[in-house]
């Protein structure tokens, strides 16, 4: 009898402890949530420090609030300042902003929050803060595992490769970031400033010729094709007349498909112009020659008219 008597008590205790724990548990998510959402007005007028302080507090009523870690560590990293590299207070406010950016990236919970502190934690480790590409690698690598469409870390991963002086390891990133979406325009226009940073001008085109073809009704593709082509023809010294000719005339079919597209295209109209300009200097016949150039005086004074109505119409 008394042994059944202590058992239903200890089974009235347990459950007494149960019901105590779910309440406190309850209490400490509601005050983790007042905390948080102070600390995210605080946050919002860039009272980074304050915001923090509450940050922490939400973290410690509640450990599983991936947002509250989150903000808690880009609250540490905005703290953070690069000229003030070497200072103890200064680098804590970073190593803080690792260390939550890390468990922030464990939380399963929510899946954008894990992303973004993933994305911060690499940039932590990039070149204006602690520099160690070693620890950044594995993170991108992951954020890849997780995501193989998203092409941002692709981008990144690529970057990392580049600025390490991984010049194959870099375009093997972006060219698999091209098989994962190939219709990406984004896609072909950083292929083609890798390219262009490696003076590798050919495949730069080519890059920028792909983006065009996937967006044949977007002025801005034809134009840029057509800046890349002024630009090489001006500025590259080493290029010989005939090639230069040949890089105007390539340009001036790409941005003659901008202005179909969009007539009143004024940057377009602006590099019709400039190209013209280049055309002029190389052309042997004064007269047309001096055609040229009157040309492209007449496309300046369309472009400053364009110019203006685009003001005009912003201002009403």
């Amino acid at each position: 009898m008394l042994r059944g008597i202590w058992r239903v008590a200890s089974i009235a205790m347990l459950a007494g402890a149960a019901l105590s724990l779910v309440a406190c548990s309850q209490y400490g998510k509601l005050q983790a949530k007042r905390a948080f959402k102070d600390a995210n007005m605080l946050y919002q007028q860039q009272e980074y420090k304050k915001a923090a302080k509450l940050y922490e507090e939400a973290v410690t009523s509640d450990p599983e609030m991936s947002a509250a870690l989150f903000y808690l560590a880009n609250s540490y990293d905005n703290l953070y300042k690069p000229t003030r590299k070497g200072e103890k207070e200064n680098d804590e406010y970073l190593a803080k902003a690792v260390e939550y950016y890390k468990k922030a990236s464990e939380k399963e919970g929510d899946a954008k929050i894990r992303k973004l502190a993933l994305e911060f934690l690499v940039s932590a480790y990039g070149p204006e803060k602690l520099n160690d590409s070693s620890q950044a690698l594995p993170i991108v690598e992951k954020m890849i595992q997780i995501d193989p469409q998203d092409t941002s870390s692709y981008y990144q991963l690529a970057k990392i490769h580049e600025d390490a002086g991984e010049y194959d390891k870099a375009e093997a990133t972006l060219l698999k970031a091209k098989a994962a979406r190939p219709n990406d325009p984004t896609v072909y226009l950083q292929l083609g400033g890798f390219y262009n940073r490696q003076e590798e001008f050919g495949k730069t085109m080519e890059a920028l010729s792909e983006r065009a073809k996937i967006e044949p009704n977007n002025p801005e593709a034809f134009y840029t094709i057509a800046n890349y082509y002024w630009d090489k023809a001006y500025r590259d010294f080493r290029l010989k007349d005939a090639e230069k000719m040949d890089f105007v005339a390539k340009g001036l079919v790409a941005i003659d498909r901008a202005l179909q597209l969009k007539p009143d295209y004024m940057e377009a109209v602006t590099y019709k112009g400039l190209l013209l300009r280049v055309q002029a200097t190389l052309e042997k016949d004064v007269a047309k020659q001096t055609s040229l150039i009157k040309e492209a005086e007449k496309l300046q004074v369309e472009a400053k008219e364009l110019q203006k109505k685009k003001v005009s119409g912003a201002a009403k």
